[in-house]
């Protein structure tokens, strides 16, 4: 089997692969990730994942490279990592009551032969009515600012839905495994 490698240095994606029990390593791409002009998150997701993928396919000949990238979109608009407390409330506060579908892209690039394999996995969360007082409750208890949408849904984010959507749940955290499996058996890849 070709060495795996998860082109990311998020500790979420980390984990959810480990649940394939498969050894593989992690490297952070070091790539561009701004959108282009009247881009779609669609087409952004995928062109990011094969970029991450890409990026370190010369230091890691005869591997296949994992890459991700993940957007939140509420009504047509792109809630990126809120980075901060403020930016967090918003974007809660502009969710609680609506549904909020999270694109994951996932691209598979095998380095030998240069086929990649891409895709993108919807996952919608549609969120409770939330006051302002709960939502600050949630961000001092969790701190959620380093995930797209303001929520952890692997944590107390949980707390926030009032249902979920989609074929894969792994996608909502980052790195859809359901999806991946397809894409690593296409590659011969012997899961245990």
């Amino acid at each position: 089997m070709p060495a795996l490698l998860l082109a990311s240095s998020s500790p979420y994606r980390r984990e959810l692969l480990s649940r394939l029990r498969l050894p593989f390593t992690c490297a952070s791409p070091d790539i561009d990730e701004s959108h282009l002009p009247d881009e779609p998150a669609c087409a952004l997701v995928k062109r990011l994942a094969e970029q991450k993928a890409r990026a370190l396919a010369a230091l890691h000949p005869g591997h296949l490279i994992i890459g991700s990238d993940q957007v939140a979109v509420l009504a047509d608009r792109v809630l990126g990592k809120p980075g901060g407390f403020a930016q967090a409330r918003e974007q809660l506060l502009a969710a609680s009551g609506r549904s909020v579908t999270f694109l994951t892209g996932l691209a598979l690039l095998n380095v030998v032969s240069g086929e990649c394999q891409v895709d993108v996995v919807p996952f919608t969360v549609h969120m409770r009515p939330l006051s302002a007082a709960a939502i600050e409750r949630y961000l001092l208890a969790e701190q959620p600012y380093d995930c797209a949408g303001s929520f952890k849904a692997e944590g107390l984010g949980v707390t926030l839905f009032q249902s979920t959507e989609g074929a894969d749940a792994t996608s909502l955290v980052g790195l859809p495994l359901i999806r991946l499996v397809d894409m690593l058996l296409a590659e011969g890849v012997q899961l245990p």
